[in-house]
């Protein structure tokens, strides 16, 4: 989630499409993780409680974030973030709350949940459609304490833009290496309609170089030149968010289509891994 405006980071979440009825598929079962026997796990989320993503987990970004996005992200608002049938989902409607045309969710760990190296991974169904922006990142923790953006660090896990459907990108950012300065890293993947069908989208974080993946298909990794925290902020903790933009400097290059909404973001589980 490229950081074209930076703000105060408050918490929130992300919303996709898809009908009710589409829950009703064994998400348990399909794509379930193949991390290696050398990891070992640390944190789960399996989302099996209806009602609010678990505090002790979750906080939520409010308000409007970053990249001129069109969404208000609401706190602790069910039509924008829940808990239903064992997925979390997070929604972004066009309804007009509180003054708000367009409202959405990103959910984040901060202060909670702190991850230094190890294997993330999120398994989910995207929304789609024009305008929509879903992403599964990470921040520094330094980020909330006084460290701006891009020097804190940012590792972009999966991002998809609505007018691209079947492109998964993966980036970092870093005060060398950043969308701003037209020196970010990274790569993309084509996953055919990843808005029908749960992936595995993760990440393998080691002190030396971060491997990115869909599905365990490897796509893109990068090393760590051993030059300083310019280069490699990732030395340090970092907290995970989840969210659903709307329109922005990215996912909104080619418009918003009102039409498409609502739209829902379905996440089957977050799973944190260690090394043996």
């Amino acid at each position: 989630m490229k950081y074209l405006v930076v703000g105060l980071v408050f918490l929130a979440s992300f919303a996709g499409t898809i009908h009710k009825e589409d829950l009703k598929v064994d998400k348990k079962g399909d794509l379930a993780t193949n991390a290696p026997s050398n990891w070992e796990l640390v944190w789960e989320d399996n989302f099996d409680v209806d009602g609010l993503p678990d505090q002790r987990i979750w906080n939520y970004e409010e308000g409007f974030i970053r990249n001129n996005e069109a969404q208000y992200y609401t706190k602790e608002r069910m039509e924008n973030a829940r808990v239903e049938n064992g997925t979390l989902i997070i929604e972004a409607r066009n309804d007009n709350w509180n003054g708000h045309k367009i409202t959405a969710a990103s959910i984040n760990t901060y202060e909670n949940k702190s991850i230094l190296y190890g294997r993330v991974e999120v398994k989910a169904k995207l929304p789609t459609g024009v305008g929509t922006w879903p992403a599964i990142w990470m921040l520094g923790d330094v980020f909330n304490e006084g460290t701006g953006w891009p020097a804190c660090g940012e590792i972009d896990i999966m991002e998809n833009v609505g007018y691209d459907p079947d492109i998964i990108h993966a980036n970092v950012h870093t005060k060398s290496y950043n969308h701003v300065k037209g020196t970010n890293k990274g790569d993309k993947i084509t996953i055919e309609n990843p808005f029908l069908d749960f992936h595995v989208y993760a990440i393998e974080w080691y002190e030396d170089h971060i491997d990115f993946f869909v599905d365990d298909q490897k796509y893109f990794t990068f090393e760590n030149e051993k030059t300083g925290n310019d280069e490699w902020p990732f030395d340090k903790p970092h907290y995970l968010l989840i969210n659903l933009a709307i329109g922005g400097g990215w996912g909104g290059q080619k418009g918003i289509d009102d039409k498409i909404f609502p739209q829902k973001y379905y996440i089957d589980y977050v799973k944190v891994f260690k090394q043996k």
